[in-house]
């Protein structure tokens, strides 16, 4: 067996997720992961069913298809016990046309799962039999626990050192599940979804009763639970999305969006003052899925008020991502989401696959004592510099800082995507004023800014010697106490330094409110 010693990880407290080696061997070129390129998963859910396709680098995918058709199979089944009639024939379309996408796109599987609508229906089985007749699609009916386990695991693809209790929401359940160093812990399940609350009968005083009691029973199972909380599913997004209309915030970005106790408690009194047609209307959700938004803000409101977490985070990976990371050897897992998505970027999209790693070394002296979670984003800003380089010059500082904010990337924070975005603005622009993006900048304070830009024209600059890996190549000296920025040139490399260059060096030099020194070095005497 070859030796494994090279792809063992290193952990990095700052984030908590593992460095083996940003520039080491392509994840995506490794035979593992290259069979985890494209993967079909389905979701039969008690209010929707969906398929997703997954393509790209194995350790952040890309959705290649995508696709969610509301049948609400759990619809009525607190007073019959069975499945909705309209909602199957619903899902058997959806599983007939799902089957056939699969077939055209080469995929020699499909993974279904069916989680509580089907498997507490007294049809329910009767109901997987008649899917495998007609479509030969074998469907895994899985328990509460093991409905929360894949749904931890999908919060854990896109943040691998994450801590805390994952919420994961959907018709006719809830499960909660705690993580903490990479793994799944203690996980519990109830009946406290949206469909099955808005068939109880008593009205609004005995749901909150009950809601109350549920919750208390499973804090008592699960134990004190005051780290982050996750929030997986349909319902908590729309919450989400509302808070965020709410609230006026300028990035429409679902994923890692977060809330705090105070504008949760604000956002569900604002739901329940609200015209419903008409916040759906201005917060894009879908009618079906607002009919149920009012029940589960007060299952959110109770979780809140009992859990107390230290604060809120809406997750957009859940239980179809967790079917996704649960085919991965750890060695897979314990990569950066992040760092391997921008390389899979940089190797598809850039002129020059590799030089992202040259430019890094180029501009790392202006980094020395930077922390580890500022560095690991200076890594991504240098993968990531060139792969819009097809944008029109006019577009292309927007195009970078538009791809950097709305770019499905896992393990980033919505300021991390603000800072990333406005280094890439000005790998191509001295200037980021007057953007159609400028309500976002103010996102990150004054400081942020600055840094954001003395990266971008770091890379800027060192953009401009398209240096060659194993040449004698110039290289940056960073004095901050002087605040002199020395520039250093090879005699190979006195060429390259030419008045663009020299324009873009005085720019970031200027950024820095810094001295320039250039030094042209001897050369080396033959050996």
């Amino acid at each position: 067996m070859a030796d494994q010693t090279e792809t063992l990880p290193r952990q990095v407290p700052e984030t908590g997720v593992a460095d083996l080696g940003l520039f080491g061997k392509p994840l995506f070129e490794d035979p593992s992961a290259r069979a985890l390129s494209r993967v079909g998963v389905v979701d039969v859910g008690s209010n929707s069913v969906r398929l997703v396709v997954f393509d790209g680098a194995a350790r952040s995918p890309a959705y290649f298809y995508n696709e969610k058709i509301m049948c609400a199979l759990g619809a009525g089944m607190s007073e019959t016990g069975h499945l909705s009639p309209d909602g199957r024939v619903r899902a058997l379309s959806a599983m007939r046309r799902f089957k056939k996408l699969a077939e055209s796109m080469g995929l020699a599987d499909l993974s279904v799962v069916a989680t509580a609508a089907v498997r507490d229906a007294s049809d329910g089985r009767d109901f997987c039999e008649e899917v495998r007749r007609e479509t030969g699609l074998r469907i895994w009916v899985i328990d509460g626990e093991e409905e929360a386990r894949l749904s931890a695991q999908g919060v854990l693809l896109g943040w691998p050192g994450a801590y805390g209790l994952v919420c994961d929401i959907g018709g006719s359940s809830m499960e909660l599940a705690e993580i903490s160093g990479g793994r799944v812990g203690r996980r519990v399940s109830s009946a406290l979804g949206p469909l099955k609350l808005r068939d109880m009968k008593g009205g609004a005083k005995a749901r909150q009763a009950h809601i109350k009691e549920v919750i208390t029973g499973l804090q008592e199972k699960m134990g004190a639970q005051r780290d982050r909380l996750f929030l997986v599913g349909g319902s908590w997004r729309a919450i989400a999305r509302i808070d965020m209309y709410r609230r006026g915030y300028p990035l429409h970005v679902l994923h890692e969006y977060r809330m705090t106790k105070k504008s949760v408690a604000e956002t569900v009194a604002f739901i329940q003052k609200s015209d419903l047609d008409e916040l759906r209307g201005a917060c894009g959700v879908s009618s079906t899925r607002m009919a149920l938004v009012p029940y589960a803000a007060e299952v959110l409101s109770r979780l809140v008020k009992n859990f107390k977490p230290k604060d809120i985070a809406i997750s957009s990976y859940g239980i179809r991502e967790g079917m996704l990371y649960e085919q991965m050897p750890q060695r897979l897992r314990d990569r950066d989401p992040l760092i391997e998505a921008c390389r899979f970027a940089e190797a598809k999209d850039a002129r020059m696959p590799g030089f992202g790693k040259v430019l890094y070394n180029f501009i790392l002296p202006l980094y020395k004592g930077s922390p580890a979670p500022r560095k690991r984003l200076v890594k991504a800003a240098c993968l990531l510099h060139d792969v819009s380089w097809r944008a029109h010059p006019d577009y292309r500082a927007e195009t970078c800082f538009d791809n950097a904010t709305r770019a499905n990337l896992g393990g980033l924070k919505h300021s991390e995507r603000i800072y990333l975005g406005l280094a890439l603005l000005h790998r191509y622009s001295n200037k980021r004023e007057n953007t159609r993006f400028a309500d976002l900048h103010d996102m990150v304070d004054a400081k942020t800014q600055t840094e954001a830009e003395i990266l971008g024209k770091a890379m800027r600059f060192g953009a401009m010697l398209w240096m060659n890996q194993d040449a004698e190549t110039s290289s940056l000296k960073w004095y901050p106490k002087k605040r002199i920025l020395e520039f250093r040139l090879t005699p190979e490399t006195v060429p390259l330094f030419g008045e663009v260059a020299e324009s873009r060096l005085r720019s970031l030099a200027a950024s820095l409110e810094a001295e320039v020194q250039v030094k042209v070095l001897k050369a080396r005497s033959p050996s």
